[in-house]
C-alpha cells in the first residue's frame, strides 16, 4: 500500500512539474513580448521575472523530491 501511495505522489509531482514547466515557458514568452514594448512599466516586468524564477525554484525543488540524488 505505502509503494501505492508513493507511486501516486511521484505521478502528481511529476503532473505539477510539468504544470510548472509550462508556466515558466509562459512567462518567458510573456516577459520578451513586454520588453519589446514601449511603455510597459518596469514594475510589472520585475514582478513576472520574480514570478519566473519562483517558478523555476519550485520545479528544482519537486524534481529533487523525485529524484533525491540526482543533482539538478
Amino acid at each position: 500500500m505505502r509503494d501505492q501511495h508513493h507511486a501516486i505522489s511521484a505521478e502528481a509531482l511529476r503532473d505539477r512539474v510539468l504544470q510548472l514547466e509550462f508556466e515558466h515557458s509562459e512567462l518567458d514568452r510573456l516577459i520578451d513580448k513586454m520588453s519589446d514594448e514601449s511603455g510597459v512599466e518596469d514594475l510589472e516586468l520585475q514582478r513576472l521575472k520574480k514570478r519566473k524564477l519562483k517558478v523555476k525554484d519550485t520545479i528544482i525543488l519537486l524534481q529533487l523530491q523525485l529524484e533525491p540524488d540526482k543533482r539538478v
